[in-house]
């Protein structure tokens, strides 16, 4: 039987807290990917990114899901199951990945 996330219920309706990822764009730093926090809508650069804020705002605030935050990506990850999941469902309000 193949492991399932019990994280799923932090699942919420999010609204992306920007085009860009916050912190970056704070600082005037870039990075290489974006994802998308379902517990709150906050955008954070990915871990191929040097500043790994995605990561990050796990780490500090225990927001489990993510999703891609990236054109044409229906993908989440839970950090503590460290599994993928299929976020082709998710409720965003707003767009779904950066432009």
């Amino acid at each position: 039987m193949a492991p399932s996330c019990v994280h799923l219920a932090t699942i919420h309706r999010v609204t992306p807290s920007g085009n860009g990822c916050e912190e970056c764009l704070k600082v005037g730093d870039d990075w290489v990917h974006l994802r998308l926090c379902m517990t709150c809508g906050h955008v954070g650069c990915c871990d191929d990114s040097k500043n790994k804020h995605a990561t990050g705002h796990f780490r500090s605030l225990h927001h489990p899901i993510i999703r891609s935050f990236e054109p044409g990506e229906d993908w989440g990850w839970c950090y503590v199951d460290e599994l993928p999941l299929d976020a082709t469902l998710w409720p965003v309000d707003g767009p779904i990945a950066h432009t």
